[in-house]
């Protein structure tokens, strides 16, 4: 396989690479998937890869709460990792100014699949914030706007 066509798991700690490609293979079966994605997430060494890996997972499974858990996990690890602040009128700027650095994308991406998962689980004041945070820094790529379109349609009730 080349590095082009490496599949996205080969970025993480060896010892998750297996897991990861196991839970890959028994997609269709989610009680197998979901035990090769809970293995990866307990190796000592999982990372962000492996964080990332398991909320994209749980999301396309639409298990909301699991996905929101981890997604909001790899935005606390970037936090950490790189010692953001976390109120918003500190870390839009940074985030704005590294918009093409992988960690900011990264973050953003998990940040805004928060605000989707949110939107599912029926926190939808929760969910109008994040998209307005993100919308703050690009309405489009990472789906703010679509979001907001979405909670701010009025529904035939309304009409």
């Amino acid at each position: 396989m080349t590095p082009a066509t490496s599949p996205p798991w080969f970025s993480v700690a060896a010892s998750a690479q297996p897991l990861l490609a196991a839970a890959a293979k028994t997609w269709k079966n989610t009680l197998v998937s979901e035990r090769y994605i809970q293995q990866a997430l307990a190796q000592p060494d999982a990372d962000l890869g492996v964080l990332e890996s398991a909320y994209r997972f749980y999301f396309y499974k639409n298990d909301n709460c699991k996905a929101l858990d981890v997604a909001l996990r790899v935005c606390d690890r970037i936090h950490e990792t790189h010692h953001w602040p976390h109120d918003w009128g500190s870390l839009m700027p940074i985030l704005t100014a590294q918009i093409d650095q992988p960690s900011a994308r990264l973050y953003l991406s998990a940040y805004a699949a928060s605000g989707l998962l949110l939107a599912r689980l029926g926190q939808i004041e929760a969910a109008q914030s994040v998209a307005e945070q993100i919308q703050q820094i690009d309405a489009k790529e990472f789906g703010a706007e679509l979001l907001l379109n979405i909670l701010n349609t009025p529904t035939e009730e309304e009409d």
